[in-house]
């Protein structure tokens, strides 16, 4: 079966993708697509609603929200619940405008009747009880409508869908080499966040490959001479996937520096990608005894570097793995993504972190952490509320500063006269397609199941080909 059999086989899409090489224009801007997108498919995906650290004892809670909805994700005597943040008499959200806070005994209080609940959702009072009737104060009926939620990677997932698959079987595979790479025990240092004047999707796709790399992010490769044709500054096998390809005309002591001043670009532009604490570590290492041949030498060095990284971290206490085998046992790409809306940017021990929300066709909240391990008692303190600024603050870090200056631009572009679609390259822009494709298949209504399993194709996808996703 061809993939223009399989796409007329589901239903009514607006701007289907007919071709998986062309992304039509309006799936960027049209308002039919947008609303199709609020009603089909942000109601049935997980979408990483906070960090555990955020709430670590019982009555924590934080607020998440999106397109008009509110859940309270709550630290409950049982675990992590999460409830819609509604009072069950009149709809008032009874977490009283605040964005998080902690209410073991108080529980919550509607503000404007004074309906409460305890931490576990169930109602505890109702001003003037008298005045109802007795099929209007069922208990069940009365307690918090709870939203569905599960936990990976440090944060907790909600879904709308009680019916979905599971978050695992969504995710598939990648959550599992991921965890092996220490996700679970990672800490935000620093949370930053934005409105950008684009729709989420383009936002995203802005990193789904490697290719824009020698044109919007240039300092990454320039300190490589001769290296300026190569797209592809991540995904170098050589080095593990964390490092430039080496220059053969170069020394191996000169490659090593040129790899080190790679790695501190990431660390100044990125903080997540890798930590200074790594810097420090592989600084140390700059004339340690290496092979002759360049490309050898590169390898030997990353293979020192991960070692000692793993060794010196682990003595002070900090919960991270070992880097070498990891790397063997449980790949990973350089950017990963969790569909829709969350992607990680794993290196060595540090990650970053993004999620995008939209706000409209044509806006979205664009948010970025930075997580790194700590040894017990070393955390820093918890980031409960992002540091908002505007996309074009000098305060940003450099890489995503570069990347924020093409996504307002590139959303103006796509309504120009005569663009129609985004021209895809099949071998390495294949995660927008399939990602795109895979929107279809939520609007179009495909199986559950059928879409879980076209899910699992992301992991990994990073720079990589498009796929046959089933549907």
């Amino acid at each position: 079966m061809t993939l223009m059999t399989k796409v007329e086989a589901q239903g009514e899409v607006p701007f289907r993708i007919t071709d998986p090489e062309r992304i039509p224009a309006q799936r960027y801007y049209d308002e039919s697509f947008y609303k199709a997108e609020v009603e089909k498919l942000w109601p049935h995906v997980w979408q990483m609603a906070c960090r555990l650290e955020q709430i670590p004892n019982v009555g924590d809670w934080i607020e998440y929200k999106i397109l008009g909805k509110s859940v309270i994700v709550m630290h409950a005597a049982e675990g992590i619940k999460a409830y819609h943040n509604a009072c069950r008499h009149r709809g008032v959200p009874i977490t009283e405008g605040r964005a998080h806070g902690s209410c073991e005994h108080e529980g919550f209080t509607c503000p404007f009747h004074g309906w409460r609940w305890n931490i576990e959702g169930e109602n505890t009072f109702v001003y003037g009880k008298q005045k109802f009737s007795e099929k209007q104060l069922d208990k069940a009926d009365l307690a918090l409508k709870p939203c569905r939620v599960e936990l990976w990677g440090g944060c907790a997932f909600i879904n709308f869908d009680d019916n979905a698959p599971a978050l695992r079987a969504s995710f598939g595979p990648v959550a599992e080499r991921l965890e092996a790479h220490g996700l679970a025990n990672l800490r935000a240092e620093w949370w930053f966040a934005t409105e950008l004047p684009a729709n989420w999707k383009i936002a995203m796709e802005a990193f789904m490959e490697g290719y824009h790399v020698m044109k919007t992010h240039p300092q990454l490769q320039r300190v490589v001479p001769g290296l300026y044709n190569s797209m592809y500054a991540y995904n170098m096998s050589e080095t593990g996937g964390v490092g430039l390809p080496t220059n053969p005309y170069m020394s191996g002591r000169e490659n090593i520096k040129a790899q080190f001043r790679h790695l501190e670009l990431l660390s100044e532009g990125m903080a997540g990608m890798v930590h200074p604490k790594e810097i420090e570590i592989a600084r140390g290492l700059l004339d340690v005894d290496l092979p002759e041949d360049p490309q050898l030498a590169v390898q030997t060095w990353f293979g020192i570097l991960q070692d000692q990284i793993s060794k010196q971290l682990q003595a002070k206490g900090e919960k991270v793995p070992d880097l070498n085998a990891v790397c063997v046992s449980d790949p990973v790409n350089a950017v990963e993504f969790m569909f829709p809306h969350y992607f990680l940017l794993p290196m060595f021990t540090a990650m970053s972190a993004y999620r995008i929300r939209p706000t409209g066709p044509e806006t979205c909240i664009f948010e970025l952490w930075s997580l790194a391990p700590f040894a017990p008692g070393e955390e820093p303190p918890v980031p409960m509320e992002p540091t908002w600024l505007p996309y074009d603050s000098p305060e940003f870090p450099p890489i995503p500063r570069q990347d924020y200056s093409n996504i307002p631009i590139q959303q103006v572009g796509v309504h120009a006269e005569g663009f129609e679609f985004m021209r895809l390259a099949q071998d390495v822009e294949g995660l927008v397609s399939n990602y795109q494709r895979l929107i279809d298949g939520y609007l179009g209504g495909v199986a559950p199941e059928k879409l879980a399993q076209a899910n699992n194709l992301l992991g990994g996808n990073f720079d990589g080909k498009i796929f046959d996703l089933g549907f």
